[in-house]
């Protein structure tokens, strides 16, 4: 599938606000929760990638599935995590909350593939770190009075995980090893089902849980992350990671507007912190590498006209 840049942009904002539906959705269930929301959820995700994988890779995609199982375990155990913990934690505390927690993913990874795999960090990416925890320490602060550190703890091990996963695919491929992130993310699906389903027996949900956890399935994870790994063969890793933040902002919106959920001035004002910090960061690499190309590009053309 070949994009133009633009088309590539405007699928990268739907593929965040499809994410985003995931919190105003789970507000309107009757009967499910908490374990046997993320059952349901996950188990519809192994149903539709099991459907679009061989449609959109072809039947090859069990055979290289079982040849790169290594990896493919490991990067599914994360994403296992991230699936679980991200449901969980949504019926624990706002969806404020969770979402400005998952947000300092982009630094999570940058701090870990630096001790891990040795990644340099530049100066800005340590400040961006820095600022981004005061934002989240904030939010535990605010919360701990309040009884509603577990859910945020909770959608913490979201960007841990999500960290941990992406060290892992950057590891493999300076080994060569190229790791295709969908059938990663199958492999996850079905981790997260095995799970949840003990946990979440015997199961309550209603017709009108069922269907809307379907919908969850197919259309908030399954469809978005195809459209992201598509994108980002077009897109450079600053602009998926600056247009994957829309999340956040469409999720409160949703919520907000879905659901009355309104959030606090502490989340706020612990988000513009991590927001804030994320941003300036890839906007700062994005003016940092955009400079050096134009110093390559004028000392190619210095050289040719030597």
């Amino acid at each position: 599938m070949k994009l133009k840049h633009s088309h590539a942009v405007w699928l990268m904002v739907l593929a965040p606000l499809m994410w985003s539906t995931a919190g105003v959705v789970t507000r309107q269930l009757e009967h499910a929760r908490a374990f046997e929301i993320t059952f349901w959820r996950s188990f519809f995700t192994v149903v539709s990638l099991l459907v679009i994988l061989p449609l959109w890779q072809g039947r090859g995609v069990w055979a290289r599935m079982w040849t790169e199982r290594g990896v493919l375990l490991a990067s599914g155990l994360c994403w296992g995590v991230m699936f679980t913990a991200f449901m969980v934690a949504l019926t624990l505390t706002s969806v404020a909350n969770v979402l400005i927690t998952m947000a300092a993913g982009p630094l999570l990874t940058a701090l870990i593939s630096r001790f891990f795999i040795g990644h340099q960090l530049p100066r800005r990416t340590w400040v961006a770190i820095l600022v981004a925890g005061a934002g989240i320490a904030y939010m535990f602060g605010t919360q701990l009075g309040e009884g509603g550190i577990v859910g945020t703890l909770v959608a913490f091990c979201v960007p841990v995980a999500a960290a941990i996963n992406w060290t892992l695919v950057q590891r493999s491929q300076r080994s060569g090893h190229v790791v295709d992130l969908v059938p990663a993310v199958l492999v996850g699906a079905v981790l997260s089902t095995l799970l949840t389903l003990p946990l979440a027996w015997p199961l309550s949900a209603s017709a009108h849980d069922i269907a809307l956890l379907a919908g969850l399935g197919l259309g908030q994870l399954a469809v978005p992350c195809v459209l992201a790994v598509v994108c980002a063969r077009v897109l450079s890793a600053p602009e998926v990671s600056l247009l994957a933040l829309l999340e956040v902002l469409f999720g409160i919106l949703l919520a907000w507007l879905g659901a009355g959920e309104v959030p606090s001035q502490q989340v706020l004002l612990g988000g513009a912190l991590v927001m804030g910090a994320l941003v300036a960061n890839e906007w700062l690499g994005w003016r940092e590498r955009a400079g050096h190309y134009q110093i390559r590009q004028t000392e190619t053309e210095l050289g040719d006209n030597s």
